[in-house]
């Protein structure tokens, strides 16, 4: 008897290998094998219902193929791609592409990959959830209709080739927001009043003349001068001494949302780099007992933990830490995140014994320092809390009163794996009335900062927080964002282009709903109503279209109106078509009204840029476009200097300072580019800066 089991990937299809025995095998679909036709709308409605015209993916021909042949001579067939929304989806594809009725094949998932869970879900198949497979389906259909209607708009009224997307611009929005906020600031003028009395033993001040102060209080030199010449010919007396034993519990397990914060803080990892890190870690790496799955599923926002896993880090932490670092009673935790899946499980390690210190042996580098960073979020998580005496001492002093703020630790609890960022100050040995001596006392002139920009880790967490989007879409809708170029990453913080401002003012006016934070919310709540309680798919994809398409009816006819105001009083050479002034990626041009029809175009001096002469001027690199993979990378020229384009310009926008190098990087995946540098021409990966010199 034959059994066929797949996945998606395939290094996943090779650790599940690695625990079956003969009469298994597993194939990995590489993804999703069918999709929307790019080249079309791709929807059909026919009396109010949306019918998806899903194809075969061109790179995914061969593999369906393939699964067809092997799906024949099986005996039984199991679908067993990640238990989410997207794996459903991608399993329900693979049964309909190779002619299986979906809700018949048995359908098994597991939160991580070992021997153990695999035994387990075999034994324990069920049902495709066609909840889930709908709520992806809408979430698909629902992406598509507002980047086809909407992102044409977008190029007609700012440059060509923009887009636009429902979490994409709600997240550029934020972005933009936040810059505009920057560029209003004025910055207000405040002092500080710093006070040390001997040994060095530091003071804050509380109040003045009776009134307690704020951080902005003392906002003039007067103010500042007068407390100063009060403190100094005051006596000191220590009015008041409290001592406090405080409890801080451990931090949860790390969910995707959590991991992507903490990895970019704390490994200073995109987004990105560790969901593509976590990936592996989940699909399997080396142990000593062979290849298996070191994590758990790595995008969720649950912090369930199974009862096994919990005992296992139970008795490690016992015996390794000892029985006070284990409480009375587990640490049980549940997602605050909205619509959270509590039957999942929170990112932890799979086998608590595969420890650091052992996986340092069989871990590459930053593997092991995303694992570090997974094993000892989990461990301590299961830890008895951190206790410490938090000590307030009040200083009397004629007109002002002080404090002194100490700090120390009487038990370092899940503190030992998981250490904070407040560290202890020890006060001496104090009494009530005691005079303290002052060393020294001065102002310090300062001005209010303006908010900081969003780092990557900042944006997910304020993403988070208003519910847009799902842990798969954090690290996507980033990497989109800074491939266009609509926001650049300067010391790591995210900064919008003149482009980003552009695009958000034009959906501001036109479309408030497709940057609003709280639509754009509640319509993923609309979302996993579908996913968990069957709410109607077609229903909610009805409510959003017909209001949607009637604003980009209003879009068209207000850039049809601006097209008037931009009339240069010319017409056509070629057509005799009205021309436009029109803004480009370069810079504005002149253009032909008929456009797409009619290419003409011509700089503002007037020289021609007609397609003919654009491919005079490209010149062959050899290299086959990195986006679209149908054309070919050619060299151009513009005012600016020397770039690369694809030579199926308009069709590909993709673009570069850059000269492609032909080969992908074998970290991320993206493709890599040269560089010619002083020290040697080196190929580098932009997306996560894998960087190897050429020979």
């Amino acid at each position: 008897m034959s059994t066929l089991i797949i996945v998606e990937s395939p290094a996943k299809a090779k650790t599940i290998k690695n625990f079956l025995g003969r009469g298994y095998d597993v194939i990995a679909s590489l993804g999703h094998i069918r999709d929307l036709p790019k080249s079309s709308f791709g929807i059909k409605i026919e009396d109010g219902e949306f019918i998806p015209e899903y194809r075969i993916t061109a790179d995914h021909s061969q593999v369906v193929k393939e699964i067809k042949e092997k799906a024949k001579s099986a005996d039984k067939i199991y679908l067993a791609t990640d238990e989410d929304r997207e794996g459903e989806a991608i399993a329900f594809h693979i049964a309909a592409a190779i002619g299986k009725d979906p809700l018949k094949l048995p359908r098994i998932v597991f939160h991580e990959i070992t021997k153990s869970a695999i035994d387990a879900a075999l034994k324990n198949p069920r049902s495709l959830d066609m909840a889930s497979v709908n709520a992806q389906q809408a979430r698909r259909l629902l992406d598509r209709i507002v980047g086809y209607k909407l992102s044409p708009l977008l190029s007609q009224k700012i440059q060509s080739g923009l887009s636009a997307g429902r979490v994409q611009s709600a997240a550029l929005k934020i972005i933009v927001d936040r810059e505009r906020e920057i560029q209003a600031f004025v910055p207000q003028r405040y002092f500080s009043i710093e006070v040390l009395f001997k040994t060095d033993l530091e003071a804050t001040l509380v109040s003045f003349k009776g009134k307690k102060l704020d951080k902005l209080d003392i906002s003039s030199e007067e103010l500042a001068d007068e407390i100063l010449a009060s403190l100094k010919k005051s006596s000191f007396i220590i009015s008041k001494i409290e001592s406090k034993e405080r409890k801080t519990t451990a931090n949860p397990p790390f969910m995707t949302s959590t991991l992507q914060q903490s990895a970019s803080n704390r490994l200073g990892f995109s987004p990105k780099r560790t969901m593509a890190l976590a990936q592996q870690l989940y699909e399997g790496v080396n142990t000593p007992n062979g290849q298996m799955g070191a994590i758990t599923y790595m995008r969720t926002d649950s912090l369930n933990i199974a009862k096994e896993a919990r005992e296992a880090a139970a008795k490690f932490i016992e015996r390794e830490f000892g029985k006070e670092y284990l409480p009375p009673k587990p640490n049980i935790y549940t997602s605050k995140a909205k619509g959270a899946q509590e039957a999942h499980e929170a990112i932890r390690p799979t086998n608590v014994e595969f420890t650091p210190q052992i996986a340092a042996k069989y871990l590459e580098k930053d593997l092991l320092k995303l694992y570090t960073l997974i094993y000892n979020r989990f461990v301590s998580s299961q830890m008895s809390p951190q206790i410490t005496l938090n000590q307030i001492v009040s200083v009397e002093a004629g007109e002002c009163e002080l404090k002194i703020s100490g700090r120390k630790t009487l038990f370092d609890g899940f503190s030992k794996l998981w250490a904070g960022s407040e560290k202890d100050v020890i006060l001496p040995e104090l009494s009530l009335k005691e005079e303290l001596k002052l060393q020294k006392s001065s102002k310090e002139e300062h001005f209010t900062e303006p908010p900081a920009r969003y780092s990557e880790a900042g944006l997910v967490k304020k993403l988070e927080s208003l519910g847009i989007g799902r842990p798969s879409t954090y690290a996507p809708t980033i990497t989109l964002l800074t491939s266009r170029e609509y926001v650049t990453t300067q010391s790591k913080q995210l900064v919008p282009n003149e482009i980003a401002f552009k695009i958000t003012a034009m959906l501001e006016a036109n479309f408030t709903d497709i940057v609003d934070s709280d639509f754009t919310s509640n319509l993923e709540k609309k979302l996993d109503d579908i996913a968990e309680k069957g709410a109607n798919w077609q229903k909610v994809l009805g409510e959003f279209y017909e209001p949607f398409i009637a604003k980009i009816s209003e879009g068209k006819t207000a850039i049809e109106s601006q097209k008037v105001r931009e009339l240069i009083g010319e017409k056509c050479p070629q057509c005799g078509k009205d021309l436009l002034k029109r803004s480009g990626r370069f810079g504005e041009f002149i253009a032909c009204s008929g456009f797409p029809k009619c290419k003409y175009s011509r700089n503002i001096a007037g020289e021609q840029n007609s397609s003919q002469s654009s491919k005079k001027q490209a010149a062959s690199t050899g290299i086959t476009c990195p986006k679209c993979q149908k054309g070919e990378v050619v060299e151009r020229s513009s005012k600016r200097g020397k770039f690369y384009g694809c030579s199926l310009y308009p069709k590909c926008d993709y673009t570069s300072n850059y000269k492609p190098a032909g080969a992908s990087c074998p970290e991320c995946g993206e493709p890599m580019v040269l560089k010619e540098l002083k020290k040697g021409n080196f190929k580098e990966c932009l997306a996560c800066k894998y960087k190897t010199q050429i020979s």
